[in-house]
């Protein structure tokens, strides 16, 4: 074989990795920060790639997993601190009628059963373009958009995604989510998919955490975990969370064989609009606190069960729930559910979803 072929070959093999990436474009990460309170993101993925807090007694550490290198994440297949989109969740049967007209999606998940996550790439595997990088004032922030084309993944119509990360006292992190059509209707339901360990990336697992989610109900999922169109109460359930536990107590008793929680709660209140309160998470040892407040009618919480042997950052080794996802959404298969809230964007609408996480600390 000549060397020639195989650097033709190697050319192709990385045109095809960044084949959403134009001359332009330009990978990099980013930081903002406020005192001892910092964040980096990459426009990879528009993902947030390390989260530094003090802990209880004023030690720092990163709590969200995640790689040390862009490159680690263009290979990343757990969505590890990714804006996810078009459509987060799963859509049955990868595919979904809308005014009409039928459209069949990438097929990425449950062996061809459903389109997660918007598809193969989605949002979460193409360069955003940074259009403001604040890093002086009271609240540094950071700004990346995508143009997602007409017909990416099977989705109709263009659409302009943009994302703020923004950083306020004391210790607050905000994340703006938008998106417009462009010229056609199309569902968006995009989803900030971090995994948050409080006692740090590299501290274990997160089963003693205490978990508490202002959500009396779920919406019910068969053994593909796509929602049958029920929402059914927690009550004398595993999935109750409204007071709050430690996360460990109830999994033994997670029906159909389940290892760990994926499933969207249905936030009290949904219906409107407003900000509301989500979830509160408090890790013991540290001290560290996290409040999520939220817009979205759903959070899907995920406690990390696939998560095996994956070489994290500084060569941490994470293995299942090594940390939780609490990914605020519209609610999975919305597109297919009439009696789910729509997630419907017609062209001069704008989408909008408001996360706030607030983070503190409190000792025994």
């Amino acid at each position: 074989m000549s060397n020639f072929f195989i650097f033709f070959c190697f050319i192709i093999l990385v045109l095809g990795n960044l084949a959403h990436v134009s001359s332009e474009d330009e990978l990099g990460i980013y930081e903002l920060k406020k005192g001892d309170f910092s964040i980096k993101v990459t426009n990879f993925g528009a993902r947030i790639v390390s989260v530094i807090l003090p802990d209880k007694n004023g030690k720092l550490a990163d709590v969200v997993l995640g790689y040390d290198t862009v490159k680690e994440y263009m290979n990343d297949t757990r969505h590890f601190g990714a804006i996810v989109g078009r459509v987060a969740n799963r859509i049955s049967g990868a595919q979904f009628t809308l005014n009409g007209t039928l459209y069949k999606l990438d097929a990425n998940g449950g062996s061809g059963a459903y389109t997660i996550h918007g598809g193969k790439n989605g949002f979460s595997q193409v360069i955003w373009k940074v259009k403001k990088h604040e890093t002086n004032g009271p609240s540094p922030f950071i700004t990346l958009s995508y143009h997602s084309a007409d017909g990416e993944e099977g989705f109709p119509g263009a659409v302009l995604a943009s994302i703020t990360y923004t950083l306020s006292e004391p210790y607050k992190l905000s994340v703006t989510m938008k998106a417009k059509a462009l010229n056609k209707t199309t569902p968006v339901n995009l989803a900030q998919h971090s995994y948050w360990n409080l006692g740090g990336h590299d501290s274990g697992d997160i089963l003693s955490d205490e978990l508490q989610i202002f959500a009396s109900h779920i919406t019910a999922v068969d053994k593909k975990l796509i929602p049958t169109g029920e929402i059914v109460s927690v009550k004398e359930t595993p999935y109750d969370f409204l007071s709050p536990h430690v996360i460990k107590t109830p999994i033994k008793e997670l029906p159909n064989g389940s290892k760990g929680y994926d499933i969207n709660y249905v936030i009290n209140g949904y219906k409107s609009k407003k900000m509301k309160p989500v979830a509160v998470v408090y890790n013991k040892k540290s001290g560290r606190v996290m409040k999520l407040s939220s817009n979205a009618p759903g959070v899907q919480l995920y406690t990390g069960n696939n998560i095996n042997n994956v070489k994290g950052k500084g060569g941490y080794i994470y293995q299942a729930y090594a940390a939780l996802c609490l990914e605020t959404q519209g609610f999975p298969d919305s597109v297919n559910r009439p009696n789910f809230p729509s997630q419907i964007v017609t062209p001069g609408k704008t989408y909008e979803h408001y996360m706030l996480h607030t983070f503190s600390t409190k000792k025994d």
